[in-house]
C-alpha cells in the first residue's frame, strides 16, 4: 500500500480493548489507491474495521463497499461497478510462536484451513493497507460492462490462415 493513504494502529492500542475504524478516504487518496489499482477511478470507498486482540497479534474484521471505474474489456468503454466484501484478517508480530513456520520443502494447502496469520514487519498494523487488499481481491481483471456482449464471427474460408498461406504460395509460383 502507499504511504499516501495509511493508518496505523499499534499492538499495544489493541491489547486495552478493540479498536474501530471509519475509513472515507478523501479524492486525493481515492485516486492515489486507483491508481496503485490500475483503476479508471475510485468514486467511493467507505469501510468500517474493528482491530482486536487476538493470541499474541490481533484480529482485523469489517466491511468495504466501493464504486469502481473499469474499462470494459469487450467494448473499450469506461463504467462505474459497485463492490463491497468482507474483510479478516489475523496478525502476530515477527518472533510470534504462532506465525506460520518457514520450513521449506513442501507445503501442504488445505483449502478448507483458514489462512495463516500474516506476520507485521514491526509493531503497527496498516488497517488502511488491509481495506485496500481486499478491494483488489474484488476487483475483476476482465471487466464486462453489463449487457456487452463478445460478437464471435468464425472466419470464412478466404479469411482463414491457410487460404492466406495458399494465395502467397500461388503469387510466389
Amino acid at each position: 500500500m502507499s504511504a499516501d493513504w495509511t493508518k496505523p494502529v499499534r499492538l499495544h492500542e489493541v491489547a486495552r480493548g478493540p479498536v474501530t475504524l471509519e475509513f472515507r478516504p478523501d479524492e486525493a487518496q481515492r485516486a492515489k489507491v486507483a491508481q496503485d489499482l490500475r483503476l479508471e477511478s475510485l468514486p467511493a470507498l467507505t469501510a468500517r474495521v474493528t482491530v482486536k486482540p487476538w493470541l499474541d497479534g490481533a484480529e482485523v474484521t469489517g466491511r468495504f463497499e466501493a464504486t469502481v471505474e473499469q474499462i470494459c474489456s469487450i467494448t473499450l468503454e469506461p463504467f462505474e461497478q459497485p463492490l463491497s466484501g468482507d474483510i479478516h484478517v489475523r496478525v502476530v508480530p515477527a518472533g510470534s510462536p504462532h506465525a506460520a513456520a518457514d520450513e521449506g520443502g513442501e507445503v501442504e494447502l488445505d483449502p478448507d484451513a483458514e489462512d495463516p496469520p500474516d506476520v507485521l514487519p514491526g509493531d503497527a498494523i496498516d488497517a488502511a493497507g488491509y481495506v485496500v487488499e481486499h478491494l483488489a481481491l474484488e476487483v475483476d481483471p476482465f471487466p464486462r460492462k453489463p449487457g456487452a456482449e463478445f460478437e464471435y464471427t468464425p472466419p470464412t474460408q478466404e479469411e482463414s490462415p491457410f487460404a492466406v498461406l495458399k494465395k502467397l504460395k500461388e503469387t510466389k509460383d
